[in-house]
């Protein structure tokens, strides 16, 4: 289903996705205003941090990576690629879609099993250096030089985050990608996010940040919940 059929009434997922009026165009970029001050002005690890946060750069092809450390899945076709990924909550879609596209890649989207939506690009050329980084044959595996932007960070967390009462955040992963388990934990650690791997009897596969300095770096991080996420969906700013 392309982009035009967000303005499907018919063929729109579930109640949580948003009505746009009718005619309206595609979900638009909202500016957003200047970065919200760091952590303390003693802690230079927290100023890094923050310096790296969402709200500190332009969107690039490079932060969807950050998809691909959660469930995403890339795959090649010549000298192409597309980039996909599930989610469970119609929101996610108009997220992924609008961060899509303001990265200059189209993208597409339809309903699956079990009430989710698979949203995908086109196979472009453009994505051919992120697959020949992270897929070994077929298989997915972070490189060796990835790390955790603010901006990655917000990609995977609105495809795949969720909160876990009474006080954490769950980022999930691909179930079937083992080999990315640990090295992405190891990323995560290196971002200041050290989290719990579950295990998928344990509700996962997903890493669980919790404490009240690791919760309030990941807020820093992803910055502000979009236009359509449901507030209580999205880490809260200390």
């Amino acid at each position: 289903m392309s982009l035009s059929g967000l303005d499907d009434t018919a063929a729109e997922p579930p109640a949580l996705f948003p009505a746009p009026e009718s005619g309206a165009p595609a979900p638009a970029r909202r500016r957003r205003g200047p970065p919200h001050n760091g952590p303390t002005a003693g802690d230079d690890v927290d100023r890094q941090l923050v310096f790296f946060g969402a709200e500190a750069a332009e969107p690039t092809i490079a932060d969807l990576a950050g998809l691909l450390a959660g469930p995403g899945e890339v795959v090649r076709m010549g000298g192409t690629a597309r980039l996909s990924v599930q989610v469970d909550a119609a929101w996610r879609v108009h997220v992924l879609v609008a961060e899509l596209a303001s990265r200059g890649l189209a993208a597409s989207w339809e309903p699956t099993e079990g009430e989710r939506h698979a949203v995908r690009t086109s196979y472009t050329r453009v994505l051919k250096p992120l697959a020949a980084a992270w897929l070994h044959g077929t298989a997915k595996r972070p490189p060796a030089t990835f790390h955790l932007t603010g901006r990655r960070l917000r990609l995977w967390l609105a495809a795949a985050g969720t909160p876990e009462p009474p006080d954490g955040f769950l980022l999930r992963l691909g179930v079937d990608d083992r080999e990315c388990w640990e090295p992405i934990g190891v990323v995560l650690a290196a971002a200041g996010l050290a989290g719990t791997l579950l295990s998928p009897v344990a509700g996962g596969p997903a890493y669980l940040i919790s404490g009240r300095r690791r919760l309030d770096r990941l807020a820093e991080l992803v910055g502000g919940p979009p236009p359509t996420a449901p507030a209580s969906a999205w880490p809260t700013r200390p």
